[in-house]
């Protein structure tokens, strides 16, 4: 586990399109079910203004999870573009992304870096992207001041982050609490955890490169503001009708 001295910082991903894509190849572009650990540390890179050819490796070793507030739907888009020069049609790009998603990312460090990185969400360099350039948030990135502990208490703690119209419609089925999906960096050694290749090594574009991490899924529970009424049966006494004796 996390050293007490760790700190973790909280963000708000929602937007009208996300599109986290950790393996497309080509004219196909997917996008993953929730916002990857390299998409993360691009934007904050890019809000601290660093060039694509910086050094990452005091953000790949940040430890990330991510909560899944709104899942969103999976939506598909064609795309097609010319030659700059040439003027010739390019292969027509199928294109994935998630809908009226909304997610909590975290990621955990040092207290000093963890800081630099609220300031640059509050004020970035560049502005930042869900994924794509093409996906502008639509809420501001941060979920206030970083906060002492571990990526698993912050998604443990953080308020329902789903739109209004989502918790109404999710929360009327559900009891006094929801029950939300995470994905965590694994311990080392954790028999449990799976492997994505989604660690940031480059963005330089000329040679990409990523590594391997472990990850575990899990859920959290969080209050629910819009609980099911539970409908209970009047008091009755059948007998009352007779009268007294």
């Amino acid at each position: 586990m996390s050293g007490p001295a760790t700190h973790t910082l909280p963000l708000v991903l929602a937007g009208p399109l996300q599109a986290w894509g950790s393996s497309s190849r080509f004219a196909r572009r997917g996008t993953e079910n929730a916002p990857t650990k390299s998409g993360v540390v691009g934007l904050l890179a890019a809000a601290l203004g660093r060039d694509r050819t910086a050094d990452l490796s005091d953000l790949a070793a940040l430890r990330y999870g991510v909560r899944a507030d709104q899942p969103g739907i999976r939506v598909r888009d064609y795309q097609t573009a010319h030659h700059l020069v040439t003027g010739v049609s390019m292969p027509v790009s199928e294109r994935f992304y998630l809908s009226d998603a909304v997610f909590i990312a975290a990621v955990e460090g040092e207290p000093e870096l963890v800081g630099e990185l609220y300031e640059a969400v509050r004020g970035p360099v560049y502005l930042p992207y869900l994924g794509r350039r093409s996906c502008p948030p639509s809420r501001p990135l941060d979920l206030g001041e970083p906060v002492a502990g571990p990526v698993e208490e912050v998604l443990r703690d953080q308020p329902w982050q789903a739109s209004a119209w989502y918790q109404r419609r999710v929360g009327r089925r559900q009891g006094p609490e929801i029950e939300l999906g995470t994905l965590v960096d694994a311990d080392p050694g954790d028999g449990r955890a799976d492997s994505l290749r989604d660690l940031p090594l480059s963005f330089d574009p000329r040679h990409r490169r990523y590594g391997l991490r472990a990850v575990r899924s899990g859920s959290v529970a969080v209050p629910n503001p819009f609980p099911r009424r539970v409908k209970t049966a009047p008091d009755h006494e059948p007998l009352s009708a007779l009268g007294g004796p």
